[in-house]
């Protein structure tokens, strides 16, 4: 039965009903994007995940500026509960999201090279996912003290000033901080449609490559700024290209391994160092999975013994084994070796960036400068004013007691000034200010002791006007700001560097077993691997019905195992990656094993190791195809490679050839041709269509190419020409014996 569509009548008007509320409007996805989507993206770049020139992102900034007003910067620890509540008036944020930011600030998440934060409490751990920090209303925390540098001279409009979120408050846009902060302490953040992920660099080799390039703009980086130092430390594989490639542009990579020790009396291994993009969790999930998969044999146990002393995994080794070995393996198949990657985007201006190290620096330098010299303008206007209230000072200094006299003999409170104006030719607010004099102190000594400062004044306004009008002792002054920085909270590196050729690099090959064996492969796509031995000791092969052995090849179980399909793709695998068998099994189905596509048929099997010699492709208009077997070689572990050949023809003959032989070609009405592959050209490009071998007629095709041996034919000489050529068709005495063939 159809159903009954049933209409509910309207409310009233006036009872909270919206005029126009569920009606369905029809809007273009571009018009959509626009109004909705943009402003969005636009506010989660410019206002929550990208790091400004200062190295702080808004959420960062409103929470340290909230503790620097409530005084927390050199006093007692206040609840975090506390910080977190105030911090709301300048961040329109829920309390869980404030106290996320504040925690990872802290001295106790150990997060950071220099925190932030001075921590009491329970905060938590970087290098685990299960150490969950305590609540704020348990915690406790202040600035700490290299908070100091963040905020010098913040008072002395060094930085702008906005309005929060609901106009009540003042907050800085940018902190002035007297080191480049975006450089020493991590920040990562994804924003739409871009991402920021910037590593932390030692403190002191930050200030003096800062410093350098302030006094030489080509000054090379790499020679004063090492390496990225990260807090948790660990072992960082330099790679000197790769690492200039970082500071040239602000992309890259860095390998980071953990660090370990063997305890030989225990005979485990300690790691007590791990790569800061993993955990202590996903590192012991990984190798249990891996003993569990029967890929690491020789550990015994794992465990996660973290404590007070710090993170600390223990790996208790089986008895023989070798732990640098074990370790080399564990590198390469677990997180304890990992890559941080670099993407230096920092918002310069309000415009995201992606800037190298020495550009970064520059932008800081430009920034560093105008905070200075917004500081020096400051101080000059303020002495200024001081010398101004002074000179007027001076000039009642002259007669104190005309002074006197003018204010008593004044009638009305308002003409004092003017009358004192009148009286020693000085403005109004230096009338104002000898004015609000106390009495007790319009004596000659206080007078005099006040006016001696205008020389020191004036002394100082010139030095503060010299600062102004020169770049050089701006650039001066932020030099020796880095070096008192790195004096003080400078600290050695924690991120040792190793060098590539130092290390030994686990290699898989090293693992597998090296034997003879025996490989089959049958028309149907089955494949088998089987030992001599327990080929001698096999009957017959087992075999689908109407299938057979197309291909019999005696090699090693190292081997690299090349399929090429009907679909023009070779799918590489190994020998190892097969287990031995018998001949009474059907073997392993290669489309399946290989993940081929549906249909995907497989057309020969070639066998190397060093991918030595050609591949040669005969295909059907007569062409054929030599191409170097070093094009099929991949320096990673690609399982399948696209335009293995040529596709503009169908194949007639695959063959894997080590050295140059004869084929025999066979067409559509029976003309052979040898041909010896040393008159092909080889090429490179695997899809190459080959040249012209076999001149056909209209309608006929290349039949057959096969490797020519010796007695195949009686007269080889008459079939030899040079290519391209038609061919011979056979004498009596070639196809003598044989039977006629439908």
């Amino acid at each position: 039965m159809p159903k009954k569509r049933t209409e509910q009548s309207a409310p009233p008007r006036g009872h909270g009903v919206i005029e126009g509320a569920g009606a369905v409007v029809e809007q273009q996805i571009t018009d959509t994007l626009e109004k909705n989507y943009m402003p969005y993206a636009m506010s989660v770049i410019m206002s929550r995940a990208i790091p400004e020139i200062d190295g702080f992102k808004p959420s960062h900034r409103k929470l340290l500026y909230t503790m620097y007003k409530m005084g927390l910067l050199g006093s007692a620890r206040t609840k975090s509960a506390n910080i977190v509540g105030q911090t709301m008036k300048l961040n329109p944020h829920g309390d869980a999201a404030i106290y996320d930011t504040m925690v990872r600030l802290s001295r106790g998440y150990e997060a950071l090279l220099h925190p932030y934060v001075d921590s009491k409490g329970n905060f938590g751990k970087f290098y685990s996912r299960d150490m969950a920090w305590a609540a704020s209303r348990y915690t406790e925390a202040r600035l700490d003290d290299i908070c100091q540098e963040l905020f010098r001279d913040i008072d002395k409009d060094t930085v702008d000033f906005v309005d929060n979120y609901d106009n009540t408050l003042k907050e800085p846009t940018l902190l002035p901080a007297t080191f480049p902060s975006v450089l020493v302490n991590a920040n990562t953040g994804i924003a739409v449609g871009m991402a920021s992920s910037i590593c932390p660099f030692n403190l002191s080799e930050v200030c003096q490559t800062a410093a350098a390039l302030m006094r030489d703009p080509e000054h090379d980086v790499a020679t004063t700024l090492l390496a990225p130092d990260f807090p948790g430390g660990g072992q960082l594989v330099y790679d000197r290209a790769a690492m200039e490639e970082i500071y040239r542009t602000g992309r890259g990579g860095v390998r980071i391994r953990s660090r370990y020790a063997y305890d030989k009396s225990a005979n485990c291994i300690d790691v007590t160092q791990i790569p800061p993009t993993t955990t202590v969790e996903a590192i012991v999930e990984k190798v249990v999975d891996l003993v569990k998969q029967g890929k690491l044999k020789d550990i015994s146990d794992i465990r996660d013994e973290t404590g007070l002393d710090g993170l600390k995994i223990t790996i208790d080794l089986k008895r023989g084994v070798e732990p640098d070995k074990l370790m080399q393996r564990l590198f390469k198949m677990t997180p304890l070796e990992d890559s941080f990657s670099c993407n230096f985007n920092v918002l310069v201006g309000g415009i995201p960036r992606v800037l190298g190290v020495r550009e970064l620096l520059e932008e800081w330098t430009a920034f560093r400068v105008e905070c200075v010299r917004r500081r020096t303008f400051y101080d000059l206007a303020k002495k200024k004013d001081k010398l101004h209230l002074l000179k007027g000072l001076q000039a009642i200094l002259l007669d104190i007691d005309k002074a006197v006299a003018t204010v008593r003999r004044t009638e009305e409170e308002s003409e004092v000034v003017p009358n004192l104006m009148i009286g020693f030719g000085i403005d109004e607010t230096q009338a104002e200010f000898v004015a609000e004099i106390k009495l007790r102190h319009l004596n000659r000594e206080y007078i005099l002791k006040r006016t001696e400062e205008i020389g020191q004044l004036e002394k100082e306004i010139a030095e503060l006007q010299s600062v102004l009008d020169s770049k050089s002792k701006v650039k001066s002054i932020i030099i020796s700001e880095l070096d008192a920085v790195a004096k003080k909270y400078g600290q050695p590196r924690k991120t040792m560097m190793i060098y590539q050729n130092e290390i030994e690099e686990y290699s898989a090959e090293e693992e597998v077993a090296d034997y003879p064996v025996n490989l089959f492969f049958t028309r149907d796509g089955y494949f088998k691997k089987i030992t001599p031995l327990s080929l001698r000791m096999s009957g017959e092969q087992k075999l689908k019905e109407d299938d057979e052995v197309v291909q019999h090849i005696e090699d090693s179980n190292t081997a690299d195992l090349l399929f090429f399909t009907d679909r023009c793709q070779v799918y590489k695998a190994k020998a190892n990656d097969f287990g031995d068998t018998k001949a009474s099994v059907l073997g392993e189905y290669i489309p399946a094993k290989l993940g081929m596509d549906e249909g995907e048929n497989v057309l020969y099997m070639a066998v190397t190791h060093d991918y030595d010699g050609y591949m040669l492709f005969f295909f059907e208009n007569g062409k054929a195809a030599k191409v170097d077997m070093s094009a099929y070689a991949t320096k990673t572990n690609r399982r399948k490679l696209l335009n293995a050949y040529c596709d503009k023809s169908p194949a007639v003959r695959i063959a894997y050839v080590k050295e140059d032989c004869d084929f025999m070609l066979t067409s559509l009405q029976g003309r052979i041709l040898l041909v010896h592959t040393g008159a092909i050209p080889s090429k490179s490009t695997r899809s190459t269509q080959g040249v012209a071998v076999m001149t056909l007629r209209k309608g006929s095709r290349l039949l057959r190419a096969e490797p020519y041996s010796e007695g195949m034919l009686v007269n080889p000489n008459r079939y030899r020409k040079n290519i391209p050529a038609s061919g011979s068709l056979p004498t009596a005495e070639e196809t003598a014996g044989e039977q006629l063939k439908l």
